[in-house]
């Protein structure tokens, strides 16, 4: 069974998964690819800053790497 990505984990963590976050961070209009805070910085923090829903993004995040 996958790992599944909780709100306290870095952008880096969670794009070490799989190439498949990367589209979700996408879908999303977050630059966390190429960002330098990726290595530091939580989804939550992430989602926070962007005005995101962060069980929004971590549902799809975990669907994205479990298919």
């Amino acid at each position: 069974m996958s790992q599944l990505i909780n709100k306290d984990m870095t952008f880096k963590e969670v794009l070490d998964m799989g190439p498949e976050a990367v589209q979700v961070f996408v879908k999303y209009n977050m630059g966390c690819v190429g960002c330098a805070a990726a290595k530091f910085e939580s989804i939550e923090q992430g989602a926070k800053a962007h005005g995101i829903n962060l069980d929004d993004l971590i549902r799809d995040l975990n669907a994205a790497i479990s298919s």
